[in-house]
């Protein structure tokens, strides 16, 4: 429990320090930022609570917040996918699966993930977007800030879980 817990919070405050110093600096063609701490929450068990996913997701978001100077934003992006994530989980997973495996490509093979990590990354930068933008005057540059980085980020989790595989 103490070993899963602290393996957690690694992985947490690793992401939270390669989000705000490297990769918020990062923007290709001004539209694209990837967003690699949302991994986080993508690879939690799927029996975790869904108080305890709230938990992790809020605590992240406003880390992420705290050194990106924009109050708040992601705090709601990222909790909203917190509470979103199990019913996409649950879309995405054979009812035949375990209930205590955790999301990845080795556990529910590569198409059912690819389709699971589309899907939150769509929802998370729909959300995130929307609330940094908070006006609709420009649809096609709003569509492109969240496709652009839905298709970086994916390529980034797909990467480290190809590491970690």
């Amino acid at each position: 429990m103490l070993i899963t817990f602290l393996r957690r919070l690694g992985w947490f405050v690793l992401l939270v320090l390669v989000q705000a110093l490297i990769l918020n600096n990062i923007s290709f063609f001004g539209y694209a930022t990837p967003v690699l701490y949302v991994y986080l929450i993508l690879a939690f068990d799927a029996n975790m609570s869904r108080y305890s996913l709230l938990l992790w997701g809020f605590a992240l978001g406003l880390a992420v917040d705290i050194f990106s100077n924009t109050p708040g934003v992601n705090a709601a992006a990222t909790t909203l996918l917190a509470f979103m994530r199990p019913s996409l989980l649950r879309l995405f997973t054979p009812r035949d699966s375990a209930e205590d495996f955790s999301p990845g490509i080795l556990s529910m093979g590569t198409s059912p993930f690819i389709r699971y990590l589309t899907f939150c990354l769509l929802f998370h930068q729909t959300a995130l977007v929307l609330l940094l933008t908070f006006s609709l005057v420009q649809p096609h540059v709003i569509v492109l800030r969240i496709v652009s980085s839905v298709l970086l980020t994916g390529l980034c989790i797909l990467g480290i879980e190809q590491i970690r595989k």
